[in-house]
């Protein structure tokens, strides 16, 4: 799934977008506050990860404004400011959690991970469709007694189409959550070829992955 970095020190920036990808999560990345209100109009996020202190618009006035929208991406707060009271504002102004620098990374995916798995009624601890069973938290899939073998990418777009099932999932959708750079997708037959082997490695569940001529794919139960 997509993650928002929004953090203004270069270094921190570039260690949160690489360890997030290896983890398998597709990233957009800014340096402040207003950039990141941007990318979050016009793109869903599963998550964000936001400094409290960022020139143009702070982490803080970022969240506020969000939240006055309507938003409600999971947001994970990093700061340097570790007194009670900061916490409170952070928590208080609408940020899901908060992290102190300097910060362990691995505790920072685990954090995320829990901030995707709430509230229930949008990220539900596993999700389900069929005899398919996909928890977000490890990402792993089984199918019925199996459990198939997935890559990042594959994992990613099941994942979405989990989410949004029985709905079709637009081609364009699919590109824009699960690759850095959707042109590299849509420009070509990429995204066919993973459904292709995603669809083969489902065979023998109770589900179903179907092609909607010209629009994009679903997943429904059998």
């Amino acid at each position: 799934m997509r993650i928002l970095v929004a953090e203004d020190d270069r270094g921190v920036r570039e260690v949160l977008t690489r360890g997030l990808r290896d983890h398998g999560y597709v990233v957009d990345a800014v340096a402040d506050g207003d950039e990141a209100l941007r990318y979050l109009r016009v793109t869903e996020y599963a998550a964000a990860v936001v400094d409290w202190r960022m020139p143009v618009l702070s982490g803080l006035d970022l969240v506020r404004e969000l939240r006055r929208r309507g938003s409600r991406v999971p947001v994970l707060m990093l700061t340097a400011r570790d007194t009670p009271a900061d916490r409170v504002t952070g928590l208080d102004e609408g940020a899901d959690d908060y992290l102190v620098k300097p910060f362990d990374f691995d505790e920072l995916v685990a954090r995320l991970r829990a901030l995707m798995r709430r509230p229930p009624d949008l990220f539900p601890p596993q999700l389900t469709v069929g005899d398919l069973v996909l928890d977000p938290a490890t990402r792993e899939v089984t199918v019925g007694e199996r459990r198939p073998v997935l890559t990042p990418i594959e994992i990613g777009i099941l994942e979405l189409l989990v989410r949004r099932a029985p709905g079709v999932v637009g081609r364009r959708a699919i590109a824009l959550h699960v690759w850095e750079e959707e042109a590299d997708a849509l420009g070509s037959n990429t995204i066919d070829v993973h459904m292709a082997r995603l669809r083969a490695k489902l065979v023998g569940g109770q589900v179903r992955l179907q092609t909607v001529r010209g629009i994009g794919y679903r997943l429904t139960a059998l």
